[in-house]
C-alpha cells in the first residue's frame, strides 16, 4: 500500500541552491504543511482543528535547504503505535518484508524512503516510532538528543519524550540531511569507546542477536578500546513498563481536552492506551519518574565523551500483518522493552541498518552522551565504508 496520506496531493518546490537540492523528502501527517490539515492518523483530528498558516520548523528548514517535499505519510493514530498498521488509512508497505508490518508509528515515512519514492522523510520518535520502523526496513534512522530540536509545528504526544527524527537509506544522504536539521557539522573524529550492551543482546531473540554478531564485530575493529556491560541492572522489562507507565499519561494529558470536547474515533488498542494513561495511579507515575531519574544517571555513567553504546534497535525483524489483538501486547511489551531508553533518557540514537533474519531486517543501534548526535553520525559513515 502506498506509504501516502489517502486523498493528499502535495508538492512544494526547496529553495535553489541549497545543501539538499534534488533531494526529495516526506513529512509524517504529525508535521504542519500550510493550508494542508495535520491529520494526525485520525479522522477526526484534522476535521476538528484548524488548518496549519505555516509549516511546521522541520519542514521549512529542508525546504530552505533545497529538499523538495512531495507528500504527507501514514502514521498510526496521533503517533500512538509501534507496528505501523492504522485501521483508517491502512497499513504502508515494508518493501524489505512484504507481508510484515512497516514499524511505527512513523511507518509511512519509513515506508516510502524503503520505497526510493524520496531520499528522506521526516518522522517522530516518542517511544521508537523512528528507531523501529528503521530496523525493520532496513533503514538510517535517527532519535536526536531529547530537546535539541525545533519542535514548532509538531503534533506532541508525550513532551517529556518527543523528538522529532528522519530516515535515509544511505549514510552519506543520512548525514547531509542530519546536519542541516541537527544545526551542526559531523564530527571530525570517530568515538574512542564502544559499550557493548549484554543484557539487551540477551534480551534480543538468538537469531536477531546472531545476525548482528558481524556488524558489531566491524565496530569492534573500528573501535579497539571496547568492554560489555549491563544497561539495565534493575532489567531492560522495569525501563519498559516505566515507559509505557509516563508515555500514556503525558498522552491523556495531550489530547484529554480534545477528546472530553468532540469525543473522536478511535481504534480499540488506541483508545485502551489513552484510557490506561488517564487511569494511571500516583504511585505508578511517581515509580516511573524515580525509574527515569535512575535511567538517566545510569547513562551518564555508561557514556563520557567519545563513548558509544551498543545494542540491539529491536529484539526481532518486523512481524506479520494484520495479526490479532491479542498477540500484538507481548510483542509491543518487547519491542518497548528495548527502546524505552530513548524516551526516558533523551540520549541520541541511531538505527544502523546492514543485518536481515529470515530475509528482514533489523538493526543495529548506537547511542551516544547528549548532545553528541553528531559523533553518531561520524560512526555510521565509518561503519559504512568499514
Amino acid at each position: 500500500m502506498s506509504p501516502f496520506v489517502p486523498g493528499t496531493d502535495i508538492h512544494i518546490e526547496g529553495r535553489p541552491g541549497g545543501p539538499l537540492t534534488g533531494l526529495r523528502f516526506a513529512a509524517k501527517d504529525l508535521f504542519d504543511i500550510a493550508g494542508h490539515p495535520t491529520g494526525g492518523g485520525n479522522p477526526d483530528w484534522a476535521r476538528q482543528n484548524p488548518l496549519p498558516t505555516r509549516h511546521a520548523w522541520a519542514v521549512q528548514a529542508l525546504l530552505d535547504a533545497g529538499a523538495t517535499l512531495i507528500g504527507k505519510t501514514i502514521t498510526d493514530e496521533v503517533s500512538l503505535g509501534i507496528l505501523g498498521e492504522n485501521p483508517f488509512d491502512g497499513t504502508p508497505l515494508n518493501p524489505a518484508a512484504p507481508g510484515h508490518v512497516p514499524g511505527g508509528s512513523s511507518s509511512g515515512s519509513a515506508s516510502a524512503v524503503a520505497q526510493g519514492l524520496c531520499e528522506t522523510a521526516l518522522g517522530t520518535d516518542t517511544g521508537g516510532s523512528v528507531r523501529v520502523p528503521a530496523s525493520f526496513c532496513g533503514l538510517y534512522g535517527i532519535r536526536p538528543t531529547h530537546g535539541r530540536m525545533n519542535l514548532a509545528g509538531m503534533l506532541p504526544q508525550a513532551p517529556s519524550s518527543d523528538t522529532t527524527g528522519w530516515f535515509a537509506r544511505d549514510a552519506a544522504s543520512f548525514a547531509r540531511v542530519s546536519e542541516v536539521l541537527l544545526q551542526d557539522k559531523v564530527a571530525e573524529a570517530p568515538p574512542i569507546r564502544l559499550v557493548i550492551a549484554v543484557d539487551a543482546f540477551g534480551f534480543a531473540e538468538a537469531e536477531t542477536a546472531a545476525a548482528l554478531a558481524p556488524m558489531l564485530e566491524r565496530l569492534k575493529k573500528m573501535i579497539p578500546d571496547w568492554r560489555e556491560e549491563v544497561l539495565a541492572p534493575p532489567g531492560l522489562v522495569a525501563w519498559g513498563r516505566a515507559q509505557r507507565t509516563l508515555q500514556p499519561v503525558e498522552a491523556w494529558e495531550t489530547f484529554r481536552e480534545w477528546i472530553e470536547r468532540d469525543n473522536p474515533r478511535f481504534a480499540f488498542s488506541v483508545a485502551r492506551g489513552l484510557a490506561m494513561g488517564a487511569a494511571t495511579p500516583e504511585a505508578e507515575r511517581g515509580w516511573a519518574a524515580l525509574t527515569r531519574q535512575e535511567v538517566r544517571g545510569r547513562l551518564r555513567h555508561l557514556l563520557p565523551p567519545g563513548t558509544v553504546l551498543a545494542m540491539p534497535t529491536t529484539p526481532f525483524p518486523a512481524p506479520k500483518a494484520g495479526l490479532p489483538l491479542p498477540a500484538l501486547g507481548p510483542i509491543r511489551d518487547q519491542i518497548l522493552s528495548l527502546c524505552a531508553v530513548g524516551g526516558l533518557a533523551g540520549h541520541p540514537q541511531i538505527n544502523l541498518p546492514g543485518a536481515t533474519v529470515a530475509g528482514r531486517p533489523v538493526g543495529l543501534s548506537l547511542i551516544a552522551a547528549r548532545g553528541a548526535d553528531t559523533l553518531l553520525l561520524r560512526a555510521a559513515l565509518e561503519m559504512e565504508k568499514a
